[in-house]
């Protein structure tokens, strides 16, 4: 796939959804950052209805630290792997008090340093909180990107440093939440909606559905 097919792709996608974002609700970087690592194997909608019960009880890392790993737990028993993700919550909130100030760090490094938050955590807190040019690659992105011929690649770092190189500037911080929304809603796993598609003369797919 060529660049001029790529800027084809990202316009009518932009022009379609001029001002993407993600699913999860959120209101302050710290929202965002407890709801994806609640997010993990969990959809976005699980994850709403949790925080929209915990966040108007506790949402900053003092007041979620303060209900210790069972009550956090209370909020979030909906969620898959609960559990584990109470426990990185409240150590995570903790070092945010203890290193950060409070604050959620602007920052690869210090992000990745946080229980629960790994690369496509940190990609994902860093594009959306803070509109840096990155992408957190998850199972829709590395579908669409490996499907599309848009940015094929083995593994979803390979994706990701792909996309990074063939992604026209223009697009990449909104790039994230475009291909992920057509992942979720269009390229879909096992039929993709190939004749409601919107890039489907550019696409490279070549098991195209036609009905």
């Amino acid at each position: 796939m060529n660049k001029q097919i790529r800027t084809e792709i990202f316009s009518r996608w932009r022009t379609e959804n001029p001002k993407p974002t993600t699913e999860l609700n959120y209101n302050s970087p710290f929202e965002l950052l407890i709801a994806v690592i609640l997010s993990a194997q969990a959809t976005d909608i699980g994850v709403n209805k949790a925080t929209q019960k915990l966040y108007p009880v506790a949402n900053t890392p003092e007041r979620i630290a303060a209900l210790g790993v069972a009550g956090l737990s209370e909020y979030i028993k909906t969620i898959g792997l609960f559990n584990s993700k109470a426990k990185n919550v409240i150590k995570t909130c903790q070092m945010l008090v203890d290193l950060h100030n409070s604050e959620v760090p602007d920052d690869r490094e210090a992000l990745e340093a946080l229980p629960g938050v790994g690369r496509k955590t940190a990609n994902v807190v860093l594009n959306t909180a803070f509109g840096h040019p990155t992408i957190a690659v998850d199972t829709h992105i590395f579908r669409v990107s490996n499907r599309t011929k848009i940015a094929p690649g083995k593994d979803v770092v390979e994706v990701e440093k792909r996309l990074m190189r063939v992604v026209p500037e223009e697009f990449m911080t909104d790039a994230h939440h475009w291909i992920i929304l057509h992942g979720r809603y269009t390229c879909i796993a096992r039929k993709p909606k190939c004749p409601d598609c919107i890039i489907n003369d550019l696409c490279e797919y070549r098991q195209k559905l036609t009905t």
